[in-house]
């Protein structure tokens, strides 16, 4: 596996994974939306133990953006980091986009379809969910 590093738009937050991606998540649902500023967010699950934080610590902030999910994001510029969720224990959700590396993997789906900004539209050939994939 070629290591995977990601850091925030200041470079204050920099990682390394252990592990590579093994599915990624175009997520277009009102939230992700807001979190991101975007038509969508690119997100990919990692076990929290793969996740290695070099710097940063401090920067990082947690936000509770509905009961039991923490959105991490950089303190000082904003960039998002990875989400949390008390449901999926020791899982991370990955904001794909802060990959200084290539990420080594094209994204396998959109999901939240049923909401997705109206000033956008999906060209691709990608599964579409209307809602979360079981």
């Amino acid at each position: 596996m070629n290591e995977l590093r990601g850091s925030c738009l200041c470079g204050g937050v920099r990682y390394t994974l252990t592990a590579p991606l093994s599915e990624i998540g175009l997520c277009h649902c009102q939230q992700c939306r807001k979190a991101n500023g975007s038509a969508f967010a690119a997100n990919a699950p990692i076990p929290e133990t793969a996740f290695q934080l070099l710097a940063g610590a401090e920067l990082l902030k947690a936000y509770e953006s509905s009961p039991g999910k923490q959105r991490v994001f950089c303190g000082h510029c904003g960039s998002p980091v990875y989400s949390r969720n008390a449901r999926k224990p020791g899982v991370l959700r990955l904001r794909i986009g802060l990959l200084d590396t290539p990420a080594g993997h094209s994204p396998d789906f959109h999901f939240m379809t049923a909401y997705r900004a109206d000033w956008y539209a999906i060209r691709d050939n990608l599964p579409q969910h209307p809602e979360y994939p079981s």
